[in-house]
């Protein structure tokens, strides 16, 4: 059996944070170019905290959310939840589309813009990941669903819950002017690809 989350050490956290913060800030690099626009950030909240709770952190198990998935495979396997409340996506797809619509609701042309900027804000993440550890890693075509966080938060869940309850969380807000989008990144490695991770950045 490999080392769980649950068993981490204050080193080993600090050292994932500081992925956590590397990888926020090349993800702010590649929206600036997305949308050819000035993006700062907000300093990204890395914390490990038990996946019953995610739910809280957008309002509720009832509240509607986007959510970007994708598997991970390569050195370590694992999986990737990128989550965004309806208001930051609405935000993020305006950018996207240099528009002022108000209204919350999707079509299939934002789903679809979300979708690649998920795949590029997770691929951002992965790359910083990868350039620390210098550990192959793959990452699948995204999935994308918009539906009560409860009903989206379930798949990772169940994947999840054969090796633990606790997951890692990078909150990261992006700011464009008095634009303020909040992103919420997943990382749920595999149980055994914990060990791997953290010997491949010399911390066990």
């Amino acid at each position: 059996m490999g080392i769980s989350i649950e068993e981490l050490n204050s080193l080993q956290i600090d050292v994932l944070r500081e992925i956590g913060n590397i990888g926020a800030g090349n993800a702010a690099t590649a929206l600036s170019k997305m949308i050819s626009k000035r993006i700062d950030m907000d300093v990204p909240k890395v914390n490990i905290l038990e996946f019953r709770n995610v739910a809280e952190l957008v309002g509720g198990p009832e509240v509607e959310v986007i959510g970007i998935y994708f598997k991970v495979t390569g050195d370590i396997t694992g999986s990737i939840l990128f989550l965004l409340e309806k208001k930051s996506a609405r935000l993020l797809t305006n950018l996207l589309m240099s528009r002022q619509l108000e209204e919350e609701e999707m079509d299939e042309m934002d789903l679809s813009a979300l979708q690649e900027v998920g795949n590029i804000l997770s691929g951002s993440y992965l790359s910083s990941l990868s350039a620390l550890t210098n550990l192959n890693l793959i990452v699948s075509v995204p999935s994308l669903a918009l539906d009560m966080a409860g009903a989206i938060l379930s798949v990772p869940i169940i994947l999840f819950g054969q090796v633990g309850d606790k997951v890692m969380l990078i909150e990261t807000d992006f700011i464009e002017g008095i634009n303020h989008v909040k992103g919420n990144f997943f990382l749920i490695p595999d149980e055994d690809s914990f060990e791997i991770l953290l010997k491949s950045l010399g911390v066990i």
